[in-house]
């Protein structure tokens, strides 16, 4: 009788499509939420609701466990399972999100304003992130070692398995760091031990960090002109003022900072390929900035983010290995040489502030994945990543070759291109009365993510211009699309 009378007040629940144990779990969570099991009600036994369903048993367990975890049901010793008599009443008349009638027009967000005022500029650019040539920032992505790269995470897996759990350096896995020390000593000259390499979550966490420890509201910074926005929008996050630096034929102006800026307190650079421009930092202008740093007791970050992309000349020594007093923040990345969705990098820091950049990284997220830098050491210490960087700047080149006669061959008449013999990225100005604007919409138009050159600008640009990223295309990709995007630009 009891049997027959908890079947008749059960309510009749169809399962959704998908797996039935999900299925099952979703249709009682609605129809308790819904007041169709009112609190308090009995369900039928896991056997009878299996019958009732015409399902497995173990499936029917699988829902009832877990909606007893998330406390929906409850059971009670010899009698069976109930509804929860304890969930609130406006949990029970949950309405769909489409049906709620929000009014928050008028609500007031405490927000940081240094962060909010560059939040319509950010959802501008996303526009650009479904575009699939010409990305900006993107390395060789299709020469990657896959395969090899899977294998050695399994082994690093294989290694390490049981050390999971166990209190790890918030500087990084020491073997990484080692290897990094020595690949930087011998490829950029850097003057380092492993105890001051700071493994990161690529170059943006490494520049946060840098403003977290180093910089308080209203503090200054001097920035190249153009320069990398997500450093400008960093140091405006965290309130300090940043000052827009011109270059020239000698790259960043250091003369304009000691004259113009004299109570900067850190002075962002990428001395060995301008951002985005290109060109070098000279030599008398490195050794008269670290000069005034020593003197002045300034900080400099140093953004080497692809001094390993040299085609026709070895690569230039690191502001860092100049660096005689410990005024330089050294800063490099790994996602160009990989991919952009491997987010490891690494910091060089001043010995004076070793312990609190790694109080900042542990309080920032403890620690980068463990997994991926066991792996990462073996890819260099097994020679791996200096193959690869080699395969890397040779495709390189000649993709950026390929760029510059497509340009040259279909759209001579609206660019000029920056002769550059590095980078990832060609800078192209343009001509007569062509805006970034209109050059930019005939792009997307054809499914290009060329950047126009004001994305980087602090100050209206003296002229138009555009960015063209090409490591992570074939030749034969590059020359096509340039050739389509010239078609698009022809019929108007």
């Amino acid at each position: 009788m009891a049997r027959s009378s908890v079947s008749a007040d059960f309510p009749h629940l169809v399962l959704p499509a998908g797996t039935i144990k999900e299925a099952l779990y979703t249709v009682l969570r609605d129809a308790i939420l819904d007041g169709r099991l009112r609190a308090g009600a009995k369900l039928p036994s896991s056997r009878m609701l299996a019958e009732m369903m015409s399902i497995s048993r173990n499936s029917v367990l699988a829902a009832l466990d877990r909606l007893l975890d998330e406390g929906y049901l409850t059971t009670q010793a010899c009698s069976g399972t109930y509804v929860s008599p304890t969930i609130p009443d406006q949990v029970i008349k949950v309405q769909a999100h489409n049906q709620i009638n929000f009014s928050i027009k008028d609500q007031k967000l405490d927000v940081n304003p240094n962060l909010a005022k560059d939040l319509a500029q950010w959802k501008q650019q996303q526009l650009a992130r479904g575009k699939q040539i010409f990305h900006v920032g993107v390395g060789c992505v299709d020469l990657f070692p896959h395969q090899l790269w899977g294998k050695l995470l399994n082994q690093a897996w294989k290694k390490t398995y049981h050390q999971l759990g166990q209190a790890h350096d918030s500087q990084g896995y020491l073997p990484l760091r080692q290897a990094v020390c020595r690949y930087v000593q011998s490829t950029r000259g850097l003057n380092c031990t492993e105890q001051q390499i700071l493994i990161v979550n690529g170059t943006q966490q490494a520049l946060h960090l840098t403003a977290y420890v180093l910089l308080q509201a209203q503090d200054h910074v001097c920035l190249d002109e153009p320069g990398y926005d997500a450093a400008r929008a960093i140091f405006r996050s965290f309130g300090a003022n940043v000052h827009p630096i011109s270059s020239d034929q000698e790259g960043m102006n250091i003369p304009e900072i000691i004259q113009q800026y004299p109570y900067t307190k850190l002075v962002y650079t990428t001395p060995s390929h301008q951002f985005p421009i290109g060109g070098t930092l000279s030599l008398s202008r490195r050794l008269e900035l670290l000069d005034w740093a020593e003197h002045q007791q300034k900080w400099i970050f140093e953004d080497d983010y692809n001094g390993e992309f040299r085609y026709g000349t070895r690569a230039i020594q690191a502001l860092q290995g100049l660096d005689q007093q410990q005024r330089v923040i050294y800063s490099g990345t790994f996602s160009k040489m990989m991919f952009p969705e491997f987010r490891l990098g690494f910091l060089v820091i001043p010995d004076a502030l070793i312990d609190l950049f790694s109080l900042a990284k542990n309080y920032t997220d403890t620690r980068s994945s463990y997994l991926e830098q066991v792996a990462l050491a073996s890819f260099i210490q097994d020679g791996h990543y200096a193959r690869h960087v080699r395969k890397i700047r040779k495709a390189c080149a000649e993709r950026q070759q390929a760029l510059i006669s497509a340009i040259q061959e279909y759209l001579s008449d609206i660019l000029t291109i920056q002769t550059t013999d590095s980078g990832i990225h060609l800078v192209c100005w343009l001509k007569q009365n062509w805006t970034e604007d209109t050059f930019i919409q005939y792009c997307r138009d054809v499914n290009l993510a060329v950047q126009p050159l004001s994305r980087y600008c602090q100050m209206p640009a003296q002229q138009a211009a555009v960015l063209f990223g090409f490591a992570a295309h074939t030749p034969d990709e590059i020359k096509q699309n340039i050739q389509t995007l010239a078609e698009r630009i022809e019929r108007g």
